[in-house]
């Protein structure tokens, strides 16, 4: 058990031990229902950048709280299992810290290696993986997901008509207040600014809204 935590607090694993901790502890509180997956946008945070690097990197149409969380627990995987193997080495410190270097680069390479890969597989079999086309969303009402929505932050989960779901990126130019829970009536779409601008809605008034 000794050699097991000097491996995970030695360079460089610890890099990612401590992440994992979060990521563990996160995932926790999701179990016990204190915390929802999108727990990130309803703190209100603005995660446009992440989620845009995310989307660069291959990563898009996946929750960023799942892909960080595949690419830190393959990272920790990949760097302790490094880490093990340079231990039953007897080289000098300046070649461990060398290898070491190029261990945390492969584990860095296999995360994004395999959070591509779960990416792949969620866009292609889970509900909402896809992402339907952005044009089919203007007409129908969404409901606030982030703290506030006004010109310059705000997402909200919209359903397409196959029934699958989408979070998207949202703007309002109205005084309404939009909070999380709030319904909205999507009106158009910015393609440079990549999101919808939207208004206040009462969602009974929604056309697609199901009959009883």
């Amino acid at each position: 058990m000794s050699d097991f935590f000097t491996a995970a607090l030695g360079f460089p694993t610890v890099l990612f031990s401590f992440a994992l901790v979060v990521v563990v502890s996160y995932w926790c509180l999701v179990v016990l229902g204190a915390l929802g997956v999108d727990a990130l946008d309803a703190d209100g945070a603005d995660t446009d950048g992440l989620t845009g690097a995310m989307s660069a990197i291959g990563l898009g149409g996946v929750p960023v709280t799942v892909s960080l969380s595949v690419m830190i627990a393959v990272a920790w995987f990949a760097s302790l299992s490094g880490t093990a193997l340079l231990d039953g080495v007897d080289l000098s410190d300046p070649v461990i810290v060398a290898l070491g270097i190029v261990v945390l680069a492969v584990a860095v390479v296999c995360a994004w290696a395999a959070a591509g890969f779960f990416a792949l597989l969620w866009r292609r079999f889970l509900p909402g993986g896809g992402e339907p086309s952005r044009h089919d969303f203007v007409g129908r009402v969404c409901v606030v997901r982030t703290g506030r929505v006004d010109t310059d932050f705000g997402q909200a989960e919209v359903a397409a008509a196959d029934g699958s779901t989408a979070l998207v990126q949202v703007r309002q130019t109205g005084e309404e207040p939009l909070t999380s829970g709030s319904t909205a009536l999507i009106v158009d779409h910015d393609p440079d600014g990549a999101f919808f601008w939207i208004t206040a809605y009462d969602a009974e008034l929604d056309p697609h809204r199901p009959t009883p």
